[in-house]
């Protein structure tokens, strides 16, 4: 026997064009999402300090945007909106004139052929309080009273042209009060993304800049606790039985058991948002020269994917889909 090893795996691994050649994973253009922020009143896109490269669009700015990221071949936007004014109900998102409505028939007219054009169905950005829901007398977010907004919220962004309503918000029902309230006006062909695991995590600071969120108290009496897996799959099998259309995983790269969990049970597509902290954590890292910015990004991206995602939110869809389709 040769005192020298037959099996040697380094074989596969000798140059660059044998890498790409036995890579199991890849990331495609058209797996990655954009997030945009589109602020009320703006006249000029506004830099977002805690996310380097990332703004709050104007509907001007917004507009160069989403042809850029058609022009990517990138597979899809999820649009954010930043009112000016906000109040306990957050009636500025059903107003048909709110801005988060517009800009959605904005990005439609302009490449709703090209992209799968998103929206987020909450009611954070929208409240003084901050809160995902309304509140009852005692401050507590109200669960059922929450759903009949978001019915009717789910309402205003079909019939603003959404192709995807994002479901965000962790209220129990959710998905079957917003199908129901969509379906019985004729919008059947509308899709809905359910955040069925969503976590109390730490990692959505920036975003919460990137939104000017009015947040009082926290939100873990409605997202999940960092520390439970088997929640995580529980919320999952619900958001499927009441009809979601994809479900999501966020954040993604510290739940990636989760995500894994879910992708090998799901029997509808699986998304993951990597999320603004992850961003951010990068975006720093690499500005002190620690880490290599690119390799970071790109690696984070295929983690994720090889973990079971069929596509990724993620603000560098733009960058990251210029070198997965070079």
């Amino acid at each position: 026997m040769s005192e020298f090893p037959a099996v040697r795996p380094r074989r596969l691994r000798s140059s660059p064009a044998w890498r790409r050649l036995v890579r199991e994973t890849r990331v495609s253009p058209a797996q990655l999402i954009l997030p945009l922020f589109v602020r009320e009143g703006a006249s000029e896109a506004l830099p977002i300090g805690s996310m380097p490269g990332v703004v709050q669009h104007s509907l001007d700015s917004l507009k160069g945007e989403l042809h850029r990221a058609a022009s990517a071949g990138i597979g899809g936007v999820m649009l954010f909106g930043v009112p000016e004014h906000k109040d306990a109900e957050g009636s500025g998102a059903t107003d048909p004139d709110g801005i988060l409505n517009i800009a959605t028939r904005v990005a439609v007219a302009e490449v709703g052929d090209a992209l799968v054009v998103q929206t987020d169905l909450c009611l954070d950005e929208f409240t003084d309080h901050g809160h995902c829901g309304v509140l009852d007398a005692s401050g507590r977010v109200d669960n059922d009273a929450t759903l009949a907004r978001y019915r009717d919220m789910g309402l205003a962004q079909a019939q603003a042209g959404s192709h995807v309503l994002g479901l965000s918000g962790m209220m129990d029902g959710q998905v079957a009060a917003v199908r129901d309230a969509i379906d019985a006006e004729g919008h059947t062909d509308v899709a809905l993304l359910a955040y069925a695991a969503k976590y109390a995590s730490a990692f959505y600071g920036p975003f919460r800049e990137a939104v000017q969120s009015s947040l009082v108290g926290d939100r873990r009496s409605y997202q999940l606790d960092a520390g439970n897996r088997r929640e995580g799959a529980r919320e999952v099998a619900l958001d499927v039985a009441e009809g979601a259309d994809v479900v999501m995983v966020k954040p993604a790269m510290s739940y990636l058991d989760v995500l894994a969990d879910t992708a090998a049970t799901s029997p509808v597509p699986v998304w993951a948002y990597q999320v603004s902290g992850e961003y951010a954590m990068i975006e720093a890292a690499a500005a002190h020269g620690w880490i290599d910015r690119e390799r970071a990004i790109d690696e984070s991206l295929t983690g994720i994917v090889r973990a079971g995602a069929d596509a990724v939110l993620t603000y560098w869809a733009i960058e990251a889909a210029g070198r997965a389709s070079a």
